[in-house]
Protein backbone atom coordinates (compact mmCIF):
# COMPACT_ATOMS: atom_id res chain seq x y z
CA UNK A 1 0.00 0.00 0.00
CA UNK A 2 2.80 2.41 0.93
CA UNK A 3 4.65 1.49 -2.27
CA UNK A 4 1.51 2.18 -4.28
CA UNK A 5 1.04 5.57 -2.64
CA UNK A 6 4.67 6.47 -3.31
CA UNK A 7 4.36 5.41 -6.94
CA UNK A 8 1.22 7.51 -7.30
CA UNK A 9 2.96 10.52 -5.77
CA UNK A 10 5.98 10.14 -8.05
CA UNK A 11 3.72 9.78 -11.09
CA UNK A 12 1.83 12.95 -10.12
CA UNK A 13 5.03 14.93 -9.58
CA UNK A 14 6.32 13.89 -13.00
CA UNK A 15 3.45 15.76 -14.67
CA UNK A 16 3.30 19.54 -15.02
CA UNK A 17 -0.15 19.84 -13.42
CA UNK A 18 0.71 17.47 -10.60
CA UNK A 19 3.93 19.29 -9.78
CA UNK A 20 2.15 22.66 -9.93
CA UNK A 21 -0.48 21.46 -7.46
CA UNK A 22 2.25 20.34 -5.04
CA UNK A 23 4.21 23.59 -5.39
CA UNK A 24 1.01 25.60 -4.96
CA UNK A 25 0.08 23.77 -1.74
CA UNK A 26 3.59 24.20 -0.36
CA UNK A 27 3.63 27.87 -1.35
CA UNK A 28 0.41 28.70 0.47
CA UNK A 29 1.27 26.38 3.36
CA UNK A 30 4.51 28.29 3.96
CA UNK A 31 2.62 31.59 3.78
CA UNK A 32 0.07 30.32 6.29
CA UNK A 33 2.75 29.12 8.71
CA UNK A 34 4.97 32.17 8.26
CA UNK A 35 2.09 34.60 8.62
CA UNK A 36 0.73 32.83 11.71
CA UNK A 37 4.14 32.78 13.40
CA UNK A 38 4.90 36.39 12.46
CA UNK A 39 1.71 37.76 14.00
CA UNK A 40 1.37 41.53 13.56
CA UNK A 41 5.04 42.06 12.58
CA UNK A 42 5.33 44.18 9.43
CA UNK A 43 8.74 42.78 8.45
CA UNK A 44 9.13 39.42 10.18
CA UNK A 45 12.57 37.90 10.66
CA UNK A 46 13.79 34.51 11.75
CA UNK A 47 11.69 31.46 10.91
CA UNK A 48 8.54 33.40 9.93
CA UNK A 49 10.54 35.55 7.54
CA UNK A 50 12.22 32.51 5.99
CA UNK A 51 8.89 30.74 5.49
CA UNK A 52 7.42 33.81 3.80
CA UNK A 53 10.54 34.06 1.62
CA UNK A 54 10.12 30.41 0.55
CA UNK A 55 6.48 31.14 -0.26
CA UNK A 56 7.45 34.12 -2.43
CA UNK A 57 10.07 32.09 -4.32
CA UNK A 58 7.63 29.24 -4.97
CA UNK A 59 5.05 31.75 -6.22
CA UNK A 60 7.64 33.21 -8.60
CA UNK A 61 8.46 29.68 -9.77
CA UNK A 62 4.81 29.03 -10.64
CA UNK A 63 4.60 32.34 -12.50
CA UNK A 64 7.59 31.41 -14.66
CA UNK A 65 6.19 27.94 -15.39
CA UNK A 66 2.89 29.47 -16.53
CA UNK A 67 4.77 31.06 -19.43
CA UNK A 68 4.14 27.78 -21.24
CA UNK A 69 0.42 27.40 -20.44
CA UNK A 70 -1.04 29.55 -23.24
CA UNK A 71 -1.12 26.83 -25.87
CA UNK A 72 -2.70 24.29 -23.53
CA UNK A 73 -5.42 26.79 -22.66
CA UNK A 74 -5.90 27.68 -26.33
CA UNK A 75 -6.23 24.01 -27.23
CA UNK A 76 -8.87 23.53 -24.54
CA UNK A 77 -10.78 26.67 -25.59
CA UNK A 78 -10.78 25.57 -29.24
CA UNK A 79 -11.90 22.05 -28.38
CA UNK A 80 -14.78 23.42 -26.28
CA UNK A 81 -15.71 26.05 -28.84
CA UNK A 82 -19.22 27.31 -28.09
CA UNK A 83 -19.96 24.19 -26.08
CA UNK A 84 -21.92 21.02 -26.85
CA UNK A 85 -25.38 21.72 -28.26
CA UNK A 86 -27.06 19.45 -25.74
CA UNK A 87 -25.69 21.54 -22.85
CA UNK A 88 -27.75 24.27 -21.19
CA UNK A 89 -27.38 27.66 -22.92
CA UNK A 90 -26.50 29.53 -19.71
CA UNK A 91 -23.85 26.99 -18.75
CA UNK A 92 -22.35 27.18 -22.25
CA UNK A 93 -22.27 30.99 -22.20
CA UNK A 94 -20.61 31.07 -18.78
CA UNK A 95 -18.09 28.43 -19.88
CA UNK A 96 -17.15 30.36 -23.03
CA UNK A 97 -16.73 33.61 -21.09
CA UNK A 98 -14.65 31.75 -18.49
CA UNK A 99 -12.42 30.36 -21.25
CA UNK A 100 -11.95 33.84 -22.73
CA UNK A 101 -11.00 35.28 -19.33
CA UNK A 102 -8.52 32.45 -18.75
CA UNK A 103 -7.03 32.85 -22.22
CA UNK A 104 -6.48 36.59 -21.72
CA UNK A 105 -5.07 36.06 -18.24
CA UNK A 106 -1.88 34.40 -19.43
CA UNK A 107 -0.49 37.10 -21.79
CA UNK A 108 -1.30 39.79 -19.22
CA UNK A 109 0.64 37.89 -16.57
CA UNK A 110 3.50 37.28 -19.00
CA UNK A 111 3.76 41.02 -19.69
CA UNK A 112 3.76 41.76 -15.96
CA UNK A 113 6.49 39.16 -15.40
CA UNK A 114 8.57 40.53 -18.29
CA UNK A 115 8.21 44.10 -16.98
CA UNK A 116 9.34 43.05 -13.49
CA UNK A 117 12.31 41.25 -15.02
CA UNK A 118 13.29 44.36 -17.01
CA UNK A 119 12.75 42.61 -20.35
CA UNK A 120 10.20 45.16 -21.56
CA UNK A 121 9.65 48.77 -20.61
CA UNK A 122 6.18 49.14 -19.21
CA UNK A 123 4.51 49.51 -15.84
CA UNK A 124 4.32 46.02 -14.39
CA UNK A 125 1.63 46.89 -11.84
CA UNK A 126 -1.07 47.64 -14.40
CA UNK A 127 -0.54 44.23 -16.01
CA UNK A 128 -0.53 42.47 -12.63
CA UNK A 129 -3.80 44.23 -11.81
CA UNK A 130 -5.33 43.27 -15.15
CA UNK A 131 -4.24 39.63 -14.88
CA UNK A 132 -5.57 39.41 -11.30
CA UNK A 133 -8.85 40.98 -12.42
CA UNK A 134 -9.20 38.41 -15.21
CA UNK A 135 -8.48 35.61 -12.75
CA UNK A 136 -11.15 36.97 -10.40
CA UNK A 137 -13.61 37.19 -13.31
CA UNK A 138 -12.83 33.62 -14.33
CA UNK A 139 -13.43 32.40 -10.78
CA UNK A 140 -16.70 34.33 -10.49
CA UNK A 141 -17.93 32.88 -13.80
CA UNK A 142 -16.90 29.42 -12.62
CA UNK A 143 -18.89 29.82 -9.41
CA UNK A 144 -21.96 30.99 -11.34
CA UNK A 145 -21.60 28.09 -13.79
CA UNK A 146 -21.24 25.47 -11.07
CA UNK A 147 -24.13 26.83 -9.01
CA UNK A 148 -26.51 27.35 -11.96
CA UNK A 149 -29.82 25.42 -11.65
CA UNK A 150 -29.16 23.39 -14.80
CA UNK A 151 -25.66 22.46 -13.65
CA UNK A 152 -26.98 21.31 -10.28
CA UNK A 153 -29.70 19.27 -11.97
CA UNK A 154 -27.16 17.42 -14.06
CA UNK A 155 -24.77 16.85 -11.19
CA UNK A 156 -26.99 15.52 -8.39
CA UNK A 157 -24.77 12.46 -8.10
CA UNK A 158 -21.77 14.75 -7.71
CA UNK A 159 -23.05 17.20 -5.11
CA UNK A 160 -19.95 16.76 -2.96
CA UNK A 161 -17.62 17.52 -5.87
CA UNK A 162 -19.65 20.59 -6.84
CA UNK A 163 -19.64 21.94 -3.27
CA UNK A 164 -15.88 21.45 -3.04
CA UNK A 165 -15.37 23.20 -6.38
CA UNK A 166 -17.40 26.20 -5.25
CA UNK A 167 -15.54 26.31 -1.91
CA UNK A 168 -12.16 26.29 -3.69
CA UNK A 169 -13.26 28.97 -6.16
CA UNK A 170 -14.64 31.20 -3.39
CA UNK A 171 -11.36 30.88 -1.48
CA UNK A 172 -9.35 31.81 -4.58
CA UNK A 173 -11.74 34.64 -5.45
CA UNK A 174 -11.30 36.06 -1.94
CA UNK A 175 -7.54 36.13 -2.45
CA UNK A 176 -7.84 37.54 -5.97
CA UNK A 177 -9.87 40.49 -4.66
CA UNK A 178 -7.30 41.00 -1.88
CA UNK A 179 -4.59 41.40 -4.55
CA UNK A 180 -6.50 44.06 -6.49
CA UNK A 181 -5.70 47.77 -5.91
CA UNK A 182 -6.73 49.04 -2.44
CA UNK A 183 -10.19 50.56 -2.27
CA UNK A 184 -12.02 47.75 -4.02
CA UNK A 185 -14.00 45.69 -1.51
CA UNK A 186 -11.42 44.10 0.86
CA UNK A 187 -8.42 44.58 -1.44
CA UNK A 188 -5.16 44.71 0.51
CA UNK A 189 -6.76 43.98 3.87
CA UNK A 190 -5.92 40.31 4.38
CA UNK A 191 -2.99 39.41 6.64
CA UNK A 192 -0.50 36.90 5.18
CA UNK A 193 -1.81 34.01 7.29
CA UNK A 194 -5.35 34.45 5.93
CA UNK A 195 -4.11 34.52 2.34
CA UNK A 196 -2.16 31.36 3.11
CA UNK A 197 -5.15 29.69 4.77
CA UNK A 198 -7.48 30.37 1.83
CA UNK A 199 -4.86 29.28 -0.68
CA UNK A 200 -4.08 26.12 1.30
CA UNK A 201 -7.76 25.16 1.46
CA UNK A 202 -8.12 25.69 -2.29
CA UNK A 203 -4.91 23.78 -3.02
CA UNK A 204 -5.84 20.77 -0.88
CA UNK A 205 -9.27 20.61 -2.52
CA UNK A 206 -7.56 20.69 -5.92
CA UNK A 207 -5.24 17.85 -4.94
CA UNK A 208 -8.17 15.82 -3.58
CA UNK A 209 -10.23 16.35 -6.74
CA UNK A 210 -7.28 15.46 -8.95
CA UNK A 211 -6.79 12.23 -6.99
CA UNK A 212 -10.47 11.46 -7.60
CA UNK A 213 -10.26 12.24 -11.27
CA UNK A 214 -11.75 15.73 -11.01
CA UNK A 215 -10.66 18.81 -12.93
CA UNK A 216 -9.43 22.01 -11.31
CA UNK A 217 -7.81 25.07 -12.80
CA UNK A 218 -6.52 26.81 -9.72
CA UNK A 219 -4.03 29.56 -10.36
Amino acid sequence: MAAGALSGLVAALETHRGRDRAVRALCYGCQLAGGALAGPQASPSGLPGRLLAVSAELSACRTALRLFDDLAMLSYSCSYGLGPKDEDGLVRALSVLCNVANQLYYPCEHLAWAADAGIIRTRAQKWWTLSTGLWALSLLLGILRTSSPQSRKEAKAQVKAEVLSILAQVADLSNAIHWLPPGFLWAGRFPPWLVGLLGTVSSLIGIYQASRGGNTEAV
